[in-house]
């Protein structure tokens, strides 16, 4: 087997592109599909470099009478990381940013979708537009059409992005200039995302004083579960600034292997996978039960961050028992 054969046999076997080969070895396409038609020979120090990339000796590229070993024999590691390319790479990230405005509304509207049931309830006790009845029943109406269209949402814009769900849970190799590409962008987000993640919070806090101030100075229960549907309103503020920018955040970390998405990180992720949806799925059911059960859409509301800060802590006591034990 020739040189050329042998390019094409290692490149094929890493499911590498001519383009990302040539990445890697800091040369053009065209330069690798005349290697491999036999056109021309790469020079001693591409040679090396790719001894060097496929995990071969230099003999096995070399010499043709060599044909019985692989890269499997040799001492190059089992696994290949997958192989991202800076058009990869963009494109990932472009995704990323489109959807996440779509995912921060989705999650909104489902923070949001018990305002109607409220406010109806309100109409219906205090005045005489709207009877017991039909409040509940177009107040649940509007309810499960905001769930409804909201999950829909969620689902179509996470479709796109599972081809990517690998960056989550695989080792990945960056080719040369996407490090910078990836880490341009993440710098020129940075104070954005920072100023997102501090008004999110500030939100979280400035939230509740309405509901505070309207039960400390004894008004009366309408104004009290208006002031709820105004908290429901700044916290879907607060929640949208925070998936919005987060996801962005994270498409860079998961490209960097930054922070949660290390090689040691994806592993113990990959342990944990099961656990989210389990968890979030009896949390809905809880919030349902709660609130069709006792019929308290006003307080139910707090089932979330509840929720949210239990997830928080039990994601990250699992994550050091499953440390502990590998």
């Amino acid at each position: 087997m020739i040189l050329a054969d042998k390019i094409i046999q290692l490149r094929k076997k890493n499911g590498w592109s001519q383009e990302s080969l040539g990445e890697m070895l800091h040369v053009s396409r065209q330069s690798v599909s005349k290697w491999e038609s036999g056109l021309s020979i790469p020079d001693l120090e591409k040679i090396l470099k790719m001894s060097e990339i496929f995990g071969v000796s230099t003999d096995y590229l070399l010499k043709d009478e060599i044909e019985d070993v692989l890269p499997s024999e040799t001492s190059a590691p089992e696994e290949t990381a997958r192989f991202i390319d800076p058009e990869s790479a963009n494109e990932y990230m472009d995704l990323v940013r489109k959807v996440s405005a779509r995912f921060a509304w989705a999650v909104s509207i489902l923070i949001l979708s018990p305002v109607a049931l409220i406010l109806l309830g309100v109409i219906s006790e205090y005045t005489a537009l709207l009877s017991e009845g039909a409040a509940a029943g177009i107040g649940l109406t509007m309810l499960f059409l905001m769930v409804a269209g909201a999950v829909t949402i969620l689902v179509l814009n996470g479709m796109k992005l599972s081809p990517y769900e690998y960056l989550e849970q695989e080792e990945i190799a960056l080719a040369y200039g996407v490090e910078g590409l990836v880490k341009k962008r993440k710098q020129a987000d940075e104070s954005r995302y920072r100023l997102c993640i501090a008004l999110g919070v500030a939100l979280c806090i400035l939230s509740v004083i309405p509901l505070l101030i309207t039960a400390c100075v004894g008004m009366s229960e309408l104004v009290i579960l208006c002031m709820v549907g105004v908290l429901l309103l700044t916290i879907s503020a607060a929640v949208h600034l925070f998936v919005r920018m987060g996801m962005i955040w994270g498409s860079y970390q998961k490209l960097l292997q930054e922070d949660a998405y290390t090689k040691e990180e994806k592993e113990t992720n990959k342990k944990l996978s099961f656990f989210p949806g389990i968890y979030w799925c009896t949390v809905t059911a809880i919030y349902l039960c709660i609130s069709f059960v006792f019929d308290n859409w006003d307080v139910s509301w707090i089932v979330w961050p509840v929720a949210g800060v239990l997830f928080a802590a039990i994601m990250g006591i699992a994550h050091q028992i499953v440390s502990k034990n590998k």
